[in-house]
């Protein structure tokens, strides 16, 4: 099979723990975090439970994101590749298309976020959507190199970057003065923060699709677990923290007002630095949006990789005009609420099914070689029922549907993840039993 996106990485072109966590960090850690921990001490989140929220979100990050970044080692496979053997021939094509166009929307408001962090840093009247395009045109240069491109850049520029703007940004804000403005504000009960903060936590840290880029690193669980928790610490813990903090500071009262506010804290009047930086964090997010949108394609269609990219970069070019005529803060909502469901659920029917032939089949699956697409049935319906079970669950609980709001309770994520799991365990212990009856009566 000639399609290198279905050829497991052999080990001499695997990467180091540390050039895996500088990535994973500029994939988490973003400036939307920040903006995050902002609007939560807004809503009367206090800073205990802040802390407390942050650390149960970050555990469920880990019992997801460990096993599937292994899934991706320990086989050298991205994410549809795997999806063939489980999910089928259509099966496998609708995980390619989620993946596809939920990165591209990913990667357009990525670019109206950096375009609207530049508008802010320079105090220009530039008109947002020209500046989007241009953004988004620009950060597609990275993935023609391929991961050799992605990697480096966050290996050499995004996570050094990162790392010491996040150090400077929090140990300025523990110094800073308390507000007499929103000191008293009443505190929401202990779960509905929690719904709150993980939901965002989770849907803005989670990829769905890790395998894409641990199939680049070598196995062994603390290979990904270190990485993968001090990315999560900086991403999802300290940088809320310190939005939260530099709150207190602020009379912000709506998205815009609140994202010129954090940008000339962060930044002060050097706007240069903060070009710099900003530039840093969001080529790092989208170069690996771009880069699992590519794999998603060329594991359905192979295709010459730069034409991919452009491609891609056309489309996610067309979202970013699109979504720079939207209220942004809707959009990112929308966005983190959709992205903890629809990718990850796949990810966790394919560790559901490696665990059940190991424990209850008492059989290895193996993804290698991988399938060709006329070798495949057109569904295998455990897969399918399970994940639309759990897409149902979670978007129903997440409160994204106005008609289904007195639905809306709990870790919405989680929910749908579990559902999923108890879905597809029951059928395939169905069809598993089933065929066994069948065979042993022959």
């Amino acid at each position: 099979m000639d399609n290198p996106v279905l050829k497991p990485i052999p080990l001499t072109a695997r990467r180091s723990a540390v050039t895996m966590g500088l990535l994973w960090l500029t994939m988490v850690t973003s400036f939307p975090a920040v903006l995050a921990g902002f609007e939560w001490y807004r809503q009367g989140i206090s800073f205990n439970q802040l802390i407390c929220c942050s650390l149960i979100s970050i555990l469920l990050l880990l019992l997801y994101s460990v096993p599937a970044c292994q899934l991706g080692a320990s086989t050298g496979l991205g994410y549809c590749a795997l999806g063939r053997t489980i999910f089928g021939r259509w099966g496998a094509a609708l995980l390619a298309m989620n993946l596809i166009w939920l990165f591209v929307a990913w990667y357009g408001l990525t670019a109206v976020l950096m375009a609207q962090a530049i508008i802010n840093l320079f105090h220009q009247h530039l008109q947002l959507i020209w500046l989007s395009t241009i953004c988004a045109m620009l950060m597609s240069f990275n993935n023609f190199f391929g991961f050799k491109g992605v990697a480096n850049f966050a290996r050499f520029m995004g996570g050094p970057v990162l790392i010491v703007w996040v150090g400077y940004v929090f140990f300025k804000v523990l110094s800073s003065p308390i507000a007499t403005a929103n000191t008293h504000l009443p505190h929401p009960t202990n779960m509905y923060a929690l719904a709150l903060t993980s939901s965002f936590i989770i849907g803005f840290a989670v990829w769905g699709n890790e395998q894409d880029y641990w199939r680049y690193s070598k196995a062994g669980i603390w290979r990904s677990m270190i990485p993968l928790l001090a990315s999560f610490a900086i991403g999802q813990a300290v940088f809320p923290m310190a939005g939260w903090l530099i709150a207190r500071a602020s009379s912000g009262t709506d998205f815009g007002s609140t994202a010129t506010f954090m940008s000339n804290y962060c930044f002060g009047s050097i706007a240069i630095i903060g070009l710099f930086i900003i530039t840093a964090d969001y080529f790092s997010t989208n170069d690996s949006s771009l880069f699992g949108c590519v794999a998603a394609l060329e594991s359905i269609k192979p295709l010459n990789h730069s034409l991919s990219v452009a491609i891609f970069a056309l489309a996610g070019t067309l979202v970013a005009a699109l979504l720079s005529l939207t209220d942004m803060a809707e959009s990112l909502c929308a966005m983190v609420s959709l992205n903890c469901i629809i990718l990850p659920i796949p990810t966790i029917i394919m560790l559901t099914e490696s665990w059940l032939r190991k424990q209850a089949f008492h059989a290895e699956i193996s993804f290698d070689p991988v399938p060709d697409l006329a070798e495949l049935p057109a569904v295998r319906w455990p897969a399918i029922i399970a994940l639309f079970a759990g897409l149902i669950v979670g978007i129903a609980t997440s409160g994204l549907i106005s008609a289904f709001e007195c639905c809306h309770f709990g870790i919405c994520s989680l929910q749908a993840w579990l559902t999923s799991i108890i879905v597809y365990i029951l059928l395939r212990i169905y069809e598993y039993n089933k065929r066994e009856s069948v065979v042993t009566e022959h």
